[in-house]
């Protein structure tokens, strides 16, 4: 017989806390992490609709960009305009393969002096060494495994945040800033995985329990765990790495053509030049043969991942690749990738649950209405 060995899963700097806070433990990406508190993933998920919730997403990969041509080498990488971004400003971008694939989606925000990099939790080591390989002959690519990462979510997450330190009021949608928070010195975006206003917090690995305490003594804000950030991000029609954008999804077919910017497509002045970029530039131009689209439930039974969608004569068109009842909007939702010709607002198809057909209705995301501050 061989012995195998697991590896023991890693910590978040909250890791004491979550379970000093009663929270019931999963793994995640290697990680043992909260998937809910003793109030239940419904109750998190409101209260972050209603009021403020805490997330620690320590677990996902920080790093910094630096270097004069920082810039011009993250866009050989990515189909975004990285170049232009202004100091202080946040764009979403993803990492393409040869094949147009996605590698993994991030967030960049330009500041004074490097471009900060939030990557998925399961790809920052992948990511890490992309970066290195591709692009750390021409910028210092460097990895923050001494910061955490909290996000604080929803309505009320400006007034609780703002007594900590006013400051944070000014940012709007997708800005950032340096800010003290708890006596420490903070990196503070105005943006967010669960389609309300809200901030993501970094700051160092031995301040983030005395910050995730001051910002839970405020009455607005509770913990909230990874079970309510999926159901938020999806009710917010947001893809899941691994599970709505993948290896094998192109931007076009994903949905996310929106985050490349013109400057970056066939004619623009930086057009091509990343990975996959024939590929993706043909299927702006000529389309795609299934897209990813939002599903709602015309019945009450819940259609998960994996889930075979059929047309009324039980002809397979695609795959269902998240999905819950959404505790907002109250009905079974779920996106998919449906072949195109039925990927029309309002047209009905079925997905195959334990053998009987449920039927669903292609339907617009968000399925719960983004409240970003914009300013």
């Amino acid at each position: 017989m061989s012995a195998t060995t697991t590896a023991p899963l890693l910590k978040t700097p909250l890791h004491a806390l979550h379970l000093e806070l009663g929270a019931k433990m999963v793994e995640f990406a290697g990680y043992d992490m909260p998937v809910s508190y003793p109030a239940g993933i419904l109750a998190e998920h409101r209260h972050c609709r209603d009021s403020a919730a805490l997330f620690d997403v320590s677990h996902m990969g920080q790093l910094r960009l630096v270097g004069a041509d920082a810039a011009a080498a993250l866009e050989s990488l990515v189909p975004v305009d990285v170049i232009d971004l202004g100091v202080n400003k946040q764009r979403y971008a993803f990492f393409t393969n040869a094949h147009g694939g996605i590698l993994d989606d991030l967030m960049i925000t330009r500041r004074e002096n490097d471009l900060f990099v939030v990557v998925n939790a399961a790809c920052k080591d992948a990511d890490t060494r992309h970066l290195i390989t591709h692009i750390g002959h021409r910028c210092h690519v460097v990895p923050l495994p001494e910061r955490a990462l909290l996000a604080l979510q929803g309505p009320k997450a400006v007034a609780a945040l703002s007594r900590l330190n006013p400051g944070v009021a000014s940012l709007v949608f997708m800005t950032g800033g340096h800010f003290e928070l708890a006596g420490a010195d903070c990196f503070v975006t105005r943006s967010g995985y669960t389609g309300e206003d809200g901030f993501e917090i970094s700051v160092s690995a031995d301040a983030a329990v005395p910050l995730a305490k001051a910002l839970l003594a405020q009455a607005e804000v509770r913990p909230a765990g990874l079970g309510a950030r999926d159901t938020l991000r999806l009710e917010a029609g947001l893809c899941l790495y691994g599970h709505d954008i993948t290896t094998t999804t192109t931007p076009v077919e994903a949905g996310l053509t929106w985050a490349i910017q013109k400057v970056r497509r066939a004619g623009g002045a930086r057009a091509g030049h990343y990975p996959g970029s024939g590929v993706v530039d043909a299927q702006l131009l000529g389309g795609v043969p299934s897209k990813r689209v939002g599903l709602v439930g015309l019945e009450r039974m819940p259609v998960r991942e994996g889930a075979e969608l059929v047309d009324s004569h039980g002809r397979k068109l695609g795959h269902v690749t998240s999905g819950t009842l959404a505790p907002t909007a109250g009905k079974p939702i779920a996106m998919a990738y449906l072949a195109s010709n039925h990927a029309v607002p309002g047209g009905e198809v079925y997905a195959i649950v334990r053998g009987k057909q449920v039927p669903m209705r292609v339907a617009p995301m968000p399925f719960t209405p983004h409240r970003y501050h914009r300013g």
